[in-house]
């Protein structure tokens, strides 16, 4: 079962409480907009990277499934193709 974007936003606000962020040398903690826009935005990229993965493990399974039901081999198919 995949995380949620709740879920990630959860950990992220869990594990970093304060953020800080560095300008010319100097570190400042986030004001609580720019704490809520960067963690919303980090569970966001974390839901991206799993949806996307889960497509491409999708498409393999999807792309041996059709390899199979032909009984060809991926350079079998490769040969045929190219």
């Amino acid at each position: 079962m995949m995380t949620t974007k709740a879920q990630y936003l959860t950990q992220i606000k869990t594990e970093n409480p304060t953020i800080t962020k560095t300008i010319n040398g100097e570190n400042i903690v986030l004001d609580a907009a720019e704490y809520e826009a960067t963690c919303e935005a980090w569970a966001t990229m974390k839901s991206e990277q799993d949806a996307h993965i889960k497509a491409e493990a999708d498409k393999a399974t999807a792309r041996q499934a059709v390899l199979d039901r032909l009984g060809i081999t991926a350079d079998e198919a490769a040969l045929l193709l190219g």
